[in-house]
């Protein structure tokens, strides 16, 4: 009996189901939603065009989903990686920089593994086996001890010459998160203490090959909707997609304190529709255990576009 909607925006699915639903209930559409987002990649199918219709004399190519339906552009073909090469490129952000993020990203993601920052976040999965045997996963498999000279060692991933590998990059992996989000009134209702309050969103797009880049305009137009500074925000969580979410980081003058303090995606990994309301859970959570207040959420995607979310806990 309980209506829903699929939301389909790539990387920014997860957190544009939260900027919906906030929409839906202040438009008085709704008074509580559950959003979130979900993707297996490693379930992704493989694809055969022209099957259906009956395929001709000749060769005939499987497509992988995962990068058909996820991290190829839509618009130039190419993979997703080229336009994160272009856009470290442009902000002159080296391999060397890029590897040193992502030396951090592990460094604070064990870290945070390691105190139980993420244990009140975290759902544990059982997972069935042969035998009746069950494995509970109840933290995240990604995240490993990582050396620059570790890194400094891998092949570029995309292009000959190029910066980005598969250590400075978000890893494919599975995952689910959600929220639940309630009308002032209906909380007070259902008598529930709210962690905090949606404040702003914002959205932005630009050309689809600076994907990488697109956080900066959605952040600054959510602050701006929200009336704050960067310097009025207490943590900011930016989808490191690549380790060159670090141009967003320097051109918006965020201190490397207030950014991604728990990792990011190129520890934990970044399961395509989960991460947007990942990150937003993160986010609440650090905020919480911190004793600050404001934060904003942000994720670039494809076509071009980012997402941002505004909340300041309750």
């Amino acid at each position: 009996s309980v209506p829903c909607t699929t939301v389909n925006k790539v990387c920014g699915s997860g957190l544009k189901a939260v900027m919906l639903a906030t929409t839906q209930i202040k438009a008085g559409e709704a008074s509580v939603i559950v959003a979130g987002g979900m993707e297996s990649m490693s379930n992704a199918p493989y694809l055969m065009r022209g099957l259906r219709t009956g395929l001709s004399l000749g060769e005939h190519h499987l497509e992988d989903a995962n990068l058909t339906d996820g991290l190829m552009d839509a618009y130039g073909h190419g993979h997703m990686g080229l336009g994160g090469e272009l856009v470290a490129q442009q902000c002159g952000l080296s391999r060397e920089e890029q590897d040193r993020f992502a030396a951090a990203s592990y460094k604070k993601a064990l870290a945070a593994q390691k105190n139980g920052a993420f244990d009140a976040e975290l759902v544990r999965v059982e997972v069935p086996g042969r035998k009746g045997a069950v494995t509970v996963v109840d933290k995240d498999e990604t995240p490993r001890e990582t050396t620059l000279e570790g890194l400094a060692k891998l092949k570029p991933a995309f292009k000959e010459g190029g910066t980005i590998t598969a250590g400075n990059a978000s890893k494919l992996n599975d995952g689910g998160a959600a929220v639940v989000v309630a009308s002032a009134d209906r909380a007070r209702e259902l008598r529930v203490t709210p962690m905090a309050r949606v404040i702003a969103q914002g959205q932005y797009a630009h050309e689809p090959e600076l994907f990488l880049s697109a956080p900066r305009g959605a952040i600054v137009r959510c602050l701006e909707k929200a009336g704050w500074s960067v310097g009025d925000v207490d943590l900011f969580e930016v989808n490191e997609a690549f380790s060159g979410i670090e141009c967003v980081r320097r051109e918006l003058d965020i201190p490397e304190a207030k950014f991604n303090v728990n990792g990011g995606a190129v520890a934990l990994g970044h399961p395509i529709g989960a991460s947007g309301t990942r990150l937003l859970v993160t986010l609440l959570y650090a905020l919480r255990a911190r004793g600050k207040r404001r934060g904003v959420a942000s994720l670039c995607l494809g076509g071009g576009e980012a997402v941002a979310l505004a909340v300041e806990m309750a």
